[in-house]
């Protein structure tokens, strides 16, 4: 049976951490994109007035801010081998975040498949946010779906991996979910809970659970 790993960034590839922040610190903004994700995790906003605030807030944005912010942030360790491993398989691994496209396709360079954030303008910015680009929890399941047709998978076949209630709409679309460092509310909604800094411990879950059921 062919897998399709779908793995969300803020939180779950990045511990502790957003895209948002991580590139608001390389502008000096660290004051006010706490209080746009405090605005956020209270739903006193949504993803596309977070992404339109965002977009107001980071005007002086260059490409060499974007990719200090990539290299700079605290990534899980294990990223790397663990995809490599996933295409060795024979499976598929995507990155489905509502951050911004720009910073999540750069993890490509490390082995995604594919990699889906909120459709951004070019950086530096020339152009506003259309609305239409950004995603929402709902979309991250579109997308997803639009990937397991891609890959000639379906829903039963996906290995979803989150950390906040952004991912829960994806967890109970799918067969198999890892919590990575999430909070009790999705925790116990996901097949599989993990807690600490290494993703290939988080992807053993899977494959200890997956060898057990093919031995049985």
């Amino acid at each position: 049976m062919t897998l399709l790993h779908l793995f969300d960034l803020d939180g779950t590839l990045m511990y502790g951490s957003a895209a948002p922040v991580e590139i608001s610190r390389q502008l000096g903004l660290a004051a006010e994109i706490a209080e746009l994700e405090r605005s956020f995790s209270a739903r006193e906003i949504g993803p596309h007035e977070f992404s339109v605030a965002v977009h107001r807030l980071w005007a002086e944005l260059t490409p060499a801010h974007v990719r200090a912010a990539f290299d700079g942030s605290p990534w899980l360790t294990g990223i790397r081998e663990v995809w490599q491993e996933i295409r060795e398989r024979g499976d598929y691994c995507a990155v489905i975040s509502l951050s911004p496209s720009f910073f999540v396709e750069l993890l490509l360079e490390w082995g995604a498949h594919a990699a889906h954030g909120s459709v951004f303008p070019e950086v530096p910015f020339t152009r506003p946010v259309d609305s239409a680009g950004i995603l929402t929890p709902e979309g991250k399941v579109t997308v997803a779906d639009q990937l397991c047709e891609r890959f000639g998978v379906s829903r039963a076949d996906c290995v979803a991996y989150g950390d906040s209630v952004t991912d829960a709409i994806l967890f109970e679309a799918v067969s198999v979910s890892v919590a990575v460092n999430a909070p009790p509310s999705l925790a116990e909604r996901a097949t599989h809970v993990y807690v600490g800094r290494d993703l290939r411990e988080a992807y053993q879950l899977v494959r200890m659970a997956r060898s057990g059921v093919a031995a049985s």
